[in-house]
């Protein structure tokens, strides 16, 4: 995927002094790969030790200070701080008067639009939603993986231009995403992305107890295959014992997990019990196997009364 032309230069935002509040994994990177495009970084704040660290690495000679003082010195401000605490945050900063007139006030969190940024809004303050759909490192290599990186931007009307332009000279490339429309895109994202770690990490662990020496190289290529195929064909590329029917397969299954790992029952079934729906409703599941299936698969659950969780 190639990232798009910059915009005209009417277009394009000023060169502007940026700050970041919150120098965690996404900040640093984020205002890294700005400077790149002509803008200025010239303050941070964080609080631990890491996040010290990482604004020295990726922001070189840019200061460490309060996020008040960030405010004052920056026109551009990327507010980068967990989900949760970013309300708390701008009506801390709104109340104690740090928030200009005219500042531009860009949060990256993909559960919010620009609502949030409401208190701001009131103190002249011009919002905007930019949330890059990427895992983060902290690391230098996270502004080359902006290249071509989907943003997930909610702006007002008359700021399309400039989120559009922010967006596309970090590498991204922009998808407007309605205000109300937030937290159902920001929970597909989690599925696909936070819950596919969780379940490549559990695969990898079983794999190690099975005895295989380099699991890692084991799943590469299969994820690999796996992945682009559900990408290119959605339901159409499911395969494995669940997708035919093999019940006794899936019983075997749960029976080893029960006996190796009784950790990794509960998730199993869950997902088995998904993959078994989507499957049978685009007919990659025969309905009279899927009868046996899902027998089995109520069998084990009821005989736990927890869905299959172990106490």
């Amino acid at each position: 995927m190639n990232a798009q032309p910059l915009p005209e230069p009417q277009d394009r935002p000023a060169r502007l002094t940026v700050g970041v509040v919150g120098a965690g994994r996404v900040g640093p990177a984020l205002a890294a790969s700005l400077r790149l495009a002509g803008h200025r970084p010239v303050a941070a704040s964080g609080v631990s030790d890491a996040s010290v660290r990482r604004a020295a690495a990726l922001l070189p000679e840019v200061p460490v200070v309060p996020p008040s003082e960030v405010l004052a010195r920056a026109e551009l401000v990327l507010l980068t701080v967990p989900d949760d605490a970013l309300p708390e945050l701008i009506a801390g900063l709104t109340e104690t008067g740090a928030v200009r007139p005219g500042q531009l006030l860009v949060h990256t969190s993909g559960r919010y639009g620009v609502s949030v940024l409401e208190p701001a809004l009131r103190a002249g303050a011009l919002p905007l939603a930019l949330h890059p759909v990427m895992t983060f490192t902290g690391t230098s290599v996270d502004v080359q993986r902006l290249a071509g990186c989907s943003f997930g931007v909610t702006a007002p009307e008359e700021l399309r231009l400039a989120a559009e332009a922010l967006v596309i000279e970090m590498g991204g490339e922009p998808e407007w995403i309605a205000e109300e429309s937030r937290p159902l895109y920001h929970a597909a994202l989690a599925i696909g992305a936070n819950h596919l770690t969780t379940l490549v990490a559990q695969s990898l662990e079983l794999l190690r107890g099975s005895g295989v020496e380099a699991p890692d190289r084991m799943l590469g290529p299969l994820l690999g295959a796996a992945l682009d195929n559900a990408l290119r064909s959605g339901d159409a590329a499911l395969t494995g014992p669940v997708a035919r029917g093999d019940a006794g397969t899936v019983a075997a299954h749960v029976a080893e997990l029960r006996r190796h790992a009784p950790h990794a029952v509960a998730g199993y079934l869950a997902m088995a019990r998904t993959t078994a729906d989507r499957a049978l409703a685009h007919g990659l599941l025969k309905p009279e196997l899927a009868e046996d299936l899902l027998g089995v698969l109520s069998d084990v659950t009821d005989a736990r009364g927890r869905g299959g969780s172990e106490s």
